[in-house]
């Protein structure tokens, strides 16, 4: 027989579970006023999703494919993750929504960068350069660069103290973490035994 919760904490996760689908809907009904389809913003976060992955369909080295992949859904997934703690405790803030139901932004962080951190990589390895070094400049591009330029158009918003070289060192954590599991699965990838 499974216990039961007690009921502060019952009366607590309530109110928070009300709180959470009225803040949902309060967050649709903005994306339908400030942020739908007949906004330029919109577009433009759409684009930032769609561009870059037409682009990397015919730019991927097919050869790498699996690894490339391998690697850009890591810069992919940790970037979202970071992004949605920076966001859910107010040091990021996003005016405009691409997809209004999803917990989480979009745009940016969803698409377009893991593309460039895959063709970086895909070009280090094919020109036998130093990845570190070369991702650092494309982190300071992304952050200083990139990010100021959303800002100046009201696409992000930053709060309570955050700054463009907290955002370098985000991407910098999430790069290091990105290519270690990725260095990781390729060594294991060398070292498998034969299934006997």
């Amino acid at each position: 027989m499974r216990k039961q919760l007690p009921s502060d904490q019952m009366e607590r996760l309530e109110k928070l579970k009300d709180t959470q689908e009225d803040l949902a809907k309060q967050w649709n009904d903005y994306w339908q006023d400030y942020s739908s389809f007949d906004t330029w913003e919109f577009w433009v976060n759409v684009s930032f999703i769609v561009i870059p992955l037409i682009i990397l369909f015919f730019t991927i080295d097919r050869r790498k494919i699996f690894l490339l992949g391998f690697f850009g859904f890591n810069i992919h997934v940790w970037g979202v993750y970071l992004d949605a703690v920076a966001t859910r405790n107010n040091f990021l803030e996003y005016p405009f929504k691409a997809i209004p139901f999803l917990p989480i932004q979009v745009g940016i962080d969803t698409s377009l960068v893991p593309v460039l951190f895959i063709l970086l990589y895909q070009w280090t390895l094919n020109h036998k350069k130093n990845f570190y070094i070369y991702s650092l400049l494309l982190i300071a591009f992304i952050s200083f660069i990139v990010r100021p330029l959303t800002v100046l158009h009201h696409l992000l918003h930053l709060r309570n103290g955050a700054n463009y070289l907290h955002i370098f060192i985000g991407y910098v954590l999430v790069t290091l973490v990105s290519i270690l599991i990725t260095n990781l699965f390729r060594y294991l990838h060398m070292k498998k035994q034969p299934i006997t």
